[in-house]
């Protein structure tokens, strides 16, 4: 069973090996230069820039995290590789959904085309799309959106 707790700093490297192993697995257009250049954010910055929340094995061990801004932006989510496939991406969404205002929206690199599909499974859809990432990089982004919550109708 998957517990989500938020963020302590205790569980600060084992998130950072997190993203970088996923980034890897996923992220196939970043060279080296470019993994050490964001690792150096994920690490430095990102994980305490917004609320993260956790999701843990039956052990406690991280095996994914969550970011979320101003309760309508996703600004980051990872999961460990070797729990890929498992739901554990779906249920950190709808634990940062619950409560969120709508729209929600989420900016997905365009070559991560697993990450796009998880996405739009999820009711997102593209709304916008940037040439450059946030960092001025040339890796283009989709921005998603999705307007409401399951069940709502209008």
């Amino acid at each position: 069973m998957t517990t989500i707790t938020p963020y302590t700093k205790e569980m600060h490297e084992a998130l950072v090996d997190i993203w970088e192993r996923a980034v890897r697995q996923t992220h196939h257009f970043l060279t080296e230069a470019d993994i050490a250049f964001f690792r150096t954010m994920v690490r430095d910055q990102a994980l305490t820039s917004c609320p993260v929340w956790v999701a843990s094995d039956e052990a406690g061990r991280p095996v994914g995290f969550i970011g979320k801004s101003d309760n309508r932006n996703i600004e980051m989510l990872f999961v460990d590789p070797d729990h890929h496939g498992k739901g554990i991406g779906r249920q950190l969404m709808a634990y940062a959904m619950a409560d969120a205002d709508y729209p929600v929206a989420v900016d997905v690199n365009e070559q991560n085309s697993g990450a796009v599909s998880f996405y739009q499974r999820l009711g997102f859809q593209t709304i916008g799309r940037s040439e450059r990432d946030g960092t001025g990089k040339p890796f283009p982004l989709l921005h998603l959106e999705k307007r409401q919550r399951e069940g709502d109708e209008s």
